[in-house]
């Protein structure tokens, strides 16, 4: 099976099924249209999210899907294998958006250093979503597909936080999770306080890491300590949580941002109804990217971004790649960030096409353990 897309059901996150795609080429494309190789995606807990609010965020639209079923995105690298668009040569390589699929066809023109998508079912949907950056090889591409997206995030929530809330003590649900990881190291280097709440199991790890100022149990919440005004960051999306949060710290919660669904089964409404403290308001990156690109240009806001995530990179040296290749890999790896059995500090690297031939592999591993086998979830 040369090509294939994954599905996922609407509506029930663990219903999956891989199918064999058309095989296009170039006589099949229309005008304005290229066909792209997937190279290689990350797939993380982020991922996850976007299909928990596929339907209310509009994440399904973007690669349309048979009845019944959706395509998760993800970000990741392709190659231009065919093209019918002015200014968009063959074995050109892209950093985007992409399916969970061996191939995907667009509708590309170039823009800037790069390129945007101009599908018509994609017109309405965030721009930041619909833009592919020239990517020329790097040893670092691994950590990039991993890290680019989920750091974009962490610099965005940081510069909003620093900007609403300055003195404010930074609490993260979920706090193991790689989005939570980048945001506290973001914190350190402003000075400000971070909080991270995790799992019993997770609690060594998070504080081995040395990124927050304090580590706390999910259960301890009532407990904790902290002078002064406080801001949450939901990455959880655990309404027992949050609820817990805001009784403790009431008037002092001066806000509170919902920003991930690492636990997706858990109910994402508090039953008890109103709240203390500020009230939840959800953050949308495009958004935050698209007033910061308005404010410093995106040349500026790039170079930011990129000088910031290239240190993190640097300093994460606690993260293990781990390469997965086809199908049946790809089925593994989503069951175990979906259930909650992948670990934070492994990252996964899925290869889906014809150049995936070998078997699955680890860069920088620890003993020789797979993420796959071990039962530490991203919270």
């Amino acid at each position: 099976m040369r090509a294939w897309d994954f599905l996922v059901g609407l509506g029930d996150l663990s219903r999956t099924e891989v199918r064999p795609a058309a095989e296009i080429t170039a006589m099949d494309l229309a005008d304005g249209e290229v066909l792209l190789e997937v190279e290689r995606f990350s797939f993380t807990a982020n991922n996850i999210t976007y299909g928990v609010f596929g339907d209310r965020m509009g994440y399904w639209r973007f690669f349309p899907a048979p009845d019944g079923w959706g395509r998760i995105p993800v970000w990741g690298f392709a190659r231009v294998a065919a093209s019918r668009a002015q200014g968009v040569e063959v074995g050109t390589r892209l950093y985007g958006y992409l399916p969970m699929s061996t191939h995907m066809v667009a509708r590309l023109r170039p823009s800037g250093t790069g390129y945007r998508e101009q599908s018509e079912h994609r017109a309405a949907l965030p721009r930041a979503y619909n833009r592919y950056e020239t990517a020329p090889e790097t040893s670092r591409d691994d950590e990039l597909a991993l890290l680019r997206p989920l750091f974009t995030t962490s610099f965005l929530l940081d510069d909003y936080l620093g900007e609403i809330a300055p003195d404010a003590t930074v609490i993260l649900s979920s706090g193991s999770s790689r989005t939570a990881l980048g945001l506290a190291w973001l914190l350190a280097r402003r000075c400000a306080a971070g909080v991270a709440l995790t799992s019993a199991r997770n609690v060594g790890f998070v504080q081995g890491l040395g990124l927050y100022d304090q580590v706390v149990e999910y259960g301890s919440i009532a407990g904790l300590q902290i002078d002064g005004p406080v801001a949450f960051v939901d990455m959880a999306g655990d309404a027992a949580v949050r609820g817990a949060v805001q009784r403790r710290f009431s008037d002092r919660l001066v806000h509170s941002a919902v920003v991930g669904s690492t636990h997706h089964q858990a109910p994402a409404v508090d039953a008890g109804g109103m709240l203390p403290g500020s009230a939840p308001t959800f953050f949308f990156a495009p958004d935050r990217l698209t007033a910061r690109h308005q404010d410093w240009g995106a040349a500026v806001l790039g170079q930011r971004i990129d000088e910031a995530m290239a240190n993190f990179v640097e300093d994460s040296r606690w993260l293990t790649v781990e390469r997965h290749y086809g199908p049946d890999a790809l089925g593994r790896v989503y069951a175990a960030v979906l259930t909650g059995a992948a670990v934070s500090d492994i990252g996964y690297i899925v290869l889906p096409g014809t150049l995936s031939r070998a078997p699955s592999a680890r860069q920088g591993g620890r003993n020789g353990r797979s993420g796959l086998s071990n039962q530490r979830d991203a919270d």
